[in-house]
């Protein structure tokens, strides 16, 4: 079986580029002998082979050239968020076996209480020089490339391991959805740490494309983009609502924007559909445990203009993929299930249990509902927050909302939702929203608690923190 490691070495004796910046360009050949400097790093910094090594890292050249070196010899990375707290990672840590923590020198106060709390060496990572060091090629496709977490909005966070082999299938797939492949520039704006960072960068590293480094994301870090000759952009829908309000979105040479991770207000689609003319949109669904699942194609947001429905949709079954809705309501809603080659998480089955909440329509296209732990049920019926979401997204004066369920005696649980407005418009009043909402939703799905807040709490990737507005509330 082809290892994701074959497919990365296969690049040793490139001249073609394989990271492009605004300073410097590696070709191939010097990326995986960076690569193999990664390798005598991790070895000056004492990381035993066969454990995980833990990184506190962004995504930058030597990152990605750690990430090949790491794998290579059998010590995966475990990236986490060099922005959580230690009482937020110390967790994680503690349930993986190892004994080094690699941060660069902005993270190395974190680095350090981590690594008096958690009894690990802390190594700071420098800019990896060359080295001769001959790395594997040929290794176990049961093995992991790398340790990423889930994003732990509904729990603590879970390590799902990054098999060589799974590996594979899933660069295969994504690269086909993205249009990845030799000449492609690809920039991904997520955190290092996650999945459609160096999840993603790891598609590009096996399908011969240059990665272009985001360490952070801003407006000025994005028009950089340009002169680094992106072709391929991955963004979220926080970050396209930006660049649109400072009319940045829109850059030279760029052919392909993939954005996900969490919904997109219809308003925010429709500018971004008219700011970027000629450019394929995509959008992918799917965890850190397993994807794609399903795909919004760039064929299907040309076949939206005559149906605007789909928009609300994450689209179909990606390739190779077998989807089924288990245990339905009377709405067609229920847990979203996956099965396919490229999921890393499944369970005895076969199948990936996503604890996504969803239902096919008649033409298979997936509407998500939200997650298993949001759905609200007061007084026995069922209320699915992304639908109310959706409903008041579309209000002129709402630039943000999240719809939570809290305890009440009579009813079980009550619908409530906070609001961000849109700066310089003003709220209308909590009976003008109910009015609108209800001219969408039945009435027991209306929301009976409002209330404004300046912003909504959101983990490290953009996606709100639904259960810390309860928990506040409780």
């Amino acid at each position: 079986m082809t290892t994701w490691l074959e497919l990365v070495s296969q690049r040793a004796e490139s001249d073609e580029p394989a990271v492009i910046t605004t300073e410097e360009t590696w070709s191939g050949r010097e990326l995986l002998a960076r690569a193999a400097g990664g390798a005598v790093f991790l070895n000056s910094a004492g990381a035993p082979i066969g454990k995980p090594v833990i990184a506190l890292l962004t995504s930058t050249p030597s990152a990605f050239a750690l990430s090949i070196g790491a794998a290579a010899t059998d010590r995966a990375l475990a990236p986490l968020g060099p922005r959580l707290t230690v009482s937020e990672l110390a967790p994680c840590i503690d349930a993986l076996d190892a004994e080094v923590i690699i941060a660069e020198p902005a993270s190395a106060e974190l680095g350090r209480h981590l690594s008096e709390h958690c009894g690990l060496r802390l190594a700071i990572l420098p800019t990896l020089e060359r080295s001769s060091l001959k790395l594997p090629t040929t290794i176990d496709p049961l093995r992991p490339a790398a340790i990423l977490h889930t994003s732990g909005t509904t729990g603590t966070p879970k390590a799902v391991a990054y098999t060589e082999g799974t590996l594979v299938a899933r660069v295969r797939v994504n690269a086909a959805l993205v249009g990845l492949g030799p000449g492609a520039v690809y920039a991904s704006a997520s955190p290092f740490h996650h999945i459609a960072g160096l999840g993603m960068l790891f598609v590009a590293m096996g399908s011969d494309a240059a990665l272009l480094p985001m360490p952070r994301f801003d407006l000025e870090s994005w028009r950089g983009l340009a002169a680094a000759g992106v072709t391929h952009a991955l963004i979220v829908p926080t970050m396209i609502e930006m660049l649109l309000d400072a009319d940045a979105l829109a850059l030279p040479g760029l052919q392909v924007v993939q954005y996900g991770a969490s919904p997109i207000r219809p308003s925010t689609m429709s500018r971004m559909m008219q700011a970027l003319p000629g450019v394929r949109l995509l959008n992918i669904f799917g965890q850190t445990e397993g994807s794609p699942i399903t795909a919004l194609t760039m064929a299907d947001h040309e076949l939206a203009a005559g149906h605007p429905e789909l928009l609300g949709s994450v689209g179909r079954a990606a390739p190779g993929v077998e989807i089924v809705i288990n245990n339905p309501d009377n709405d067609g809603i229920g847990e979203v299930w996956a099965r396919a080659e490229h999921l890393f998480l499944p369970g005895p089955d076969g199948w990936l249990r996503t604890g996504d909440l969803g239902r096919l329509d008649d033409d298979d296209y997936l509407f998500l509902s939200g997650r298993q732990g949001d759905k609200i049920v007061r007084g026995g019926e069922n209320v699915y927050p992304i639908e109310v979401e959706q409903v008041l997204a579309t209000h002129p004066a709402i630039a943000q909302v999240c719809v939570f369920g809290l305890a009440d005696r009579t009813l079980g649980e009550i619908v409530a939702a906070a609001v961000v407005a849109v700066p310089g418009i003003p709220l209308p009043t909590w009976d003008q929203l109910r009015t609108y909402a209800r001219e969408h939703l039945g009435g027991f799905k209306v929301p009976t608690r409002w209330e404004q807040v300046d912003e909504l709490p959101r983990n490290a990737t953009g996606k709100v923190l639904r259960r810390v507005l309860v928990d506040e509330r409780s």
